[in-house]
């Protein structure tokens, strides 16, 4: 039970960042694509990618915070 609860806070935590450690690596990529031509394709495949990981995390910080306010919600009843 102890170890489950500190797997939801871990989750929970990483959820809260709401994708803001995905953000600066998109931008590197978006960057590099323009500083290097010839891999251009590679570093905008990533760049997207990258961007996807962030967006994904806000939503799964999201899923997180409703699960929250339910389990608060049943705890009260």
């Amino acid at each position: 039970m102890a170890e489950e609860k500190q797997q939801h806070r871990h989750h929970l935590f990483h959820g809260q960042n709401d994708g803001e450690e995905e953000k600066p690596s998109a931008e590197h990529e978006k960057h590099k694509a323009t500083k290097d031509p010839e891999n251009d394709r590679a570093h905008r495949v990533k760049q997207e990618i990258a961007a996807v990981a962030a967006v994904g995390s806000a939503g799964f910080a999201l899923h997180e915070h409703h699960e929250k306010k339910d389990a608060k919600k049943q705890a009260k009843e």
